[in-house]
């Protein structure tokens, strides 16, 4: 007897997964999210939160997340001027999705753990 071939099943392009994905889907996108949760941060303090990233990959996500409204990029007038990014409403809707993934890498990890 042949085996039946399923067809695969990806969210249709309308699907709000893929809508949800394609704001969050980016390489640290979901990282900077998480850092900013926690109240406005300059530039410098992401590159430490988030040391693997190059400046120029985290200068592109914040660009990417600003025009998706995600986060707002403040200039302070300083001297030497400084910027400041802040999630907004939308960005802070993120929080419970990734947080739930945070969690599950948690319990992943330990598990792992628990196995060595």
């Amino acid at each position: 007897m042949a085996l039946i071939r399923r067809k695969n099943r990806t969210p249709h392009p309308m699907c709000p997964l893929s809508d949800c994905m394609a704001f969050i889907g980016g390489a640290w996108t979901p990282n900077i999210i998480w850092y900013l949760s926690s109240g406005p941060r300059r530039f410098s303090e992401l590159r430490g939160d988030i040391p693997l990233v190059s400046a120029k990959v985290l200068t592109q996500r914040l660009r990417e997340l600003e025009d998706r409204g995600i986060l707002t990029r403040s200039v302070m007038e300083t001297s030497p001027p400084s910027v400041e990014y802040a999630l907004t409403d939308l960005g802070r809707e993120f929080m419970p999705v990734i947080r739930a993934i945070a969690e599950v890498g948690q319990r992943l990890k330990d598990r792992v753990a628990t196995l060595e």
